[in-house]
């Protein structure tokens, strides 16, 4: 669910810390929780996920990948629900993007490029 600011609480209710390069991490003194703000102002209660681009090494069973991203790193990775859905295939080679788990979880391949 997404919030405006202003419906979340005052400003004078709020305590600020940047989170990551992509949002802000707000704590809400009136409801006592965390809040995330992104950078077009919208408030929701969890992080936005990165977008990273990467090349396909290896296709795993149960739709898992080994991807190497543009940067080197190599992440495990599977398939999103809507490419499940429409059976997008995605072979050894392909360049997709994929969302990364803000804990440090598996990546989510979204596009095929």
């Amino acid at each position: 669910m997404v919030l405006s600011l202003r419906t979340v609480c005052s400003y004078k209710d709020l305590r600020v810390k940047q989170y990551g390069d992509t949002c802000k991490k707000v704590f809400d003194a009136t409801s006592r929780s965390y809040k995330h703000v992104g950078n077009d102002g919208r408030v929701s209660s969890t992080p936005e996920p990165r977008l990273v681009e990467g090349v396909v090494d290896e296709a795993l069973p149960n739709t898992l990948f080994r991807v190497k991203t543009e940067d080197g790193e190599t992440i495990l990775a599977y398939l999103a629900g809507k490419m499940r859905l429409h059976r997008i295939r995605v072979l050894v080679g392909d360049k997709v993007s994929l969302q990364l788990d803000p804990y440090g979880g598996r990546a989510r391949i979204v596009r095929r490029a």
